[in-house]
Formats: structure tokens, sequence, C-alpha cells
């Protein structure tokens, strides 16, 4: 293996631990984690995409490594992302929102994320294989 450090020809660098990434993945231990458990893996479940979804909004105008390091602040704050539990949220949760330290504090973001959770609820099971950027692991390709 390449010495620690060392680019390969596809940009990919080689991490004190033999393995190889892309080079933001090596920038901080919360970013190597990122990189090797979830970066580029499929998402199919409904509160992973909602999930995703709405830290990818919460991201705007902030870094991912802000949003990562907050991420288990939002997950409390938002119900485990479960969108059933989300699209109840009422005016009394996005005051509790609001002071809540951990999450970042944007009441247009909040807001959002409760609206999306009800659309979330209103489409089902479409918006997993909407949103999915996965195929079905019994998913066929297509001939012709």
């Amino acid at each position: 293996m390449s010495e620690s450090g060392a680019v390969t020809d596809s940009g990919a660098v080689v991490g004190a631990d033999g393995l190889l990434r892309c080079p933001w993945g090596l920038s901080t231990p919360d970013y190597v984690r990122y990189h090797d458990e979830e970066w580029g893996r499929p998402v199919r479940s409904a509160a992973g995409l909602y999930e995703r979804l709405t830290l990818e909004a919460f991201q705007s105008g902030l870094s991912w490594l802000t949003i990562l390091r907050k991420r288990p602040a939002f997950r409390a704050a938002f119900a485990g992302f479960d969108p059933e539990r989300v699209a109840a949220f009422g005016p009394e949760d996005t005051a509790r929102l609001l002071t809540d330290a951990g999450i970042v504090r944007n009441r247009l973001k909040i807001e959002a994320a409760v609206t999306n959770a009800r659309a979330v609820v209103a489409m089902g099971e479409d918006f997993t294989a909407t949103v999915s950027d996965s195929p079905s692991p019994t998913a066929r390709a297509r001939r012709g």
C-alpha cells in the first residue's frame, strides 16, 4: 500500500490506516467516520431520507461539519427524524426548538422541516420511491 498521505492517480488519498479516501474525508475525525460509514451509501427508509433532507436544509449557509457535529442534538430535537412525529409538531414545538442551543435555531428552517415532514407523511411510500437515489434490492435493469 502507498505511504500515508500519498495521492493516487484517481485523486484518492491514503489515510494513516492505509485506506483510500476522498481528500475531504481525511480533514477531521468526524469526516473520516462520515466518509467511511455513510457517504455514498444508499438510504432507503423514510426516516433516513427525511433526516438527510432536513439536515441538508439546515446546512444551507453553513458547513456540513457543523451539522454533523450537531446531528445528535438534531435527532433528539426532531424526534429521531420520525416524519409522523415531526408532522404533528405545532407552534409550541417551534418555540421549543428556537431555544435549543444544540441545533441551528432558524425559524424558517424549523418550519420547513415540519412542513416537509407533513409532505413525507402525505406521500406515504411514494416518498421513499421518489427520493431514494438507489434502486430497490429487487429492481431489475431495463433492457432494450
